[in-house]
């Protein structure tokens, strides 16, 4: 996973506030070009994320920005390191339960 950096500035647009960002961001990412959502993550921290156009009025479950973040890292980091990907063993699967013990799912 490659990651450029943009610097851009808060503007008034109207009565509003908006995010404007070089021409060359919506170039590279025309994703951007619609709708968008902001996830507060942290103080001074946001992620942006593209909000595809919808074809139909059927349900869709709500994904969490982070994770799909996380695992795109996780799919560019397996792909460019194929070598460090390794079998769970019985020690690690351990700690991975121990780690979770008494997490409720829901």
């Amino acid at each position: 996973m490659h990651t450029t950096q943009y610097e851009g500035k808060v503007v008034q647009v109207g009565n509003s506030r908006g995010m404007r960002l070089p021409a060359g961001f919506f170039n590279a990412h025309p994703e951007f070009n619609g709708k968008v959502r902001a996830t507060f993550v942290a103080d001074g921290q946001v992620l942006i994320s593209a909000q595809p156009a919808t074809k139909s009025k059927a349900a869709k479950p709500e994904t969490d920005p982070i994770m799909d973040s996380f695992l795109s890292f996780l799919e560019a980091q397996m792909a460019a390191h194929p070598e460090h990907i390794v079998p769970a063993d019985a020690a690690q699967l351990s700690r991975i339960g121990a780690l979770v013990a008494g997490v409720k799912v829901v």
